[in-house]
């Protein structure tokens, strides 16, 4: 969106900058830590060491395709969104895609409607971008999570398995989920 901050109530979306990165990291291991550590037979360290260290996670922040939000209910960070701005959908490689690749909650923060807030901020994103669609990727063990994007007028449109030595092999399968966009006009 134009602006960096959307208003509901309580709750708020905020872009972030390169200062942002520890912040960043402390919320999303901690929002990792309470959803995904059972993929894991080390615990999920691995993951979280190679993905939310301040180094990668500032890479990813300076990134110009690559944009960060917080989700701030009453003003503390609770979620937080990672968007790819072009990036394609594996299964449509000719639409202008825009990519959901991360959006988690602190485990206190689920069931609130906040995860509807934040999909409802990317596909009007995704307008005001005029992208044809927005994707997402999702573990396929997670009926929970399949059942909000199926909700949210997403739809399965491919599935993959991870490839991750650490990872539980029976827990690796993801799908591909994707959102078409109407226009504003």
């Amino acid at each position: 969106m134009s602006a960096t901050n959307l208003l509901k109530n309580e709750l708020t979306i905020d872009l972030l900058g390169l200062a942002d990165t520890e912040a960043l990291a402390g919320l999303a291991l901690r929002a990792y830590q309470d959803h995904y550590l059972h993929l894991w037979l080390d615990g999920g360290e691995w993951y979280m060491n190679r993905c939310f260290n301040t180094g990668q996670l500032a890479a990813e922040l300076a990134d110009p395709n690559s944009r960060f939000y917080f989700i701030r209910d009453a003003g503390q960070p609770v979620g937080f969104l990672k968007i790819n701005l072009d990036k394609t959908l594996p299964t449509a490689p000719d639409l202008s895609a825009l990519e959901l690749e991360r959006i988690y909650f602190l485990a206190s923060a689920t069931g609130k409607g906040l995860g509807r807030f934040a999909v409802d901020f990317v596909v009007r994103l995704a307008q005001e971008l005029n992208k044809a669609c927005v994707w997402l990727k999702a573990m396929d063990s997670s009926e929970a999570a399949l059942h909000f994007y199926r909700q949210n007028g997403f739809t399965v449109v491919g599935a993959e398995r991870l490839t991750f030595a650490v990872m539980k092999p029976e827990l690796r399968g993801m799908l591909v989920l994707s959102r078409p966009i109407l226009s504003n006009n």
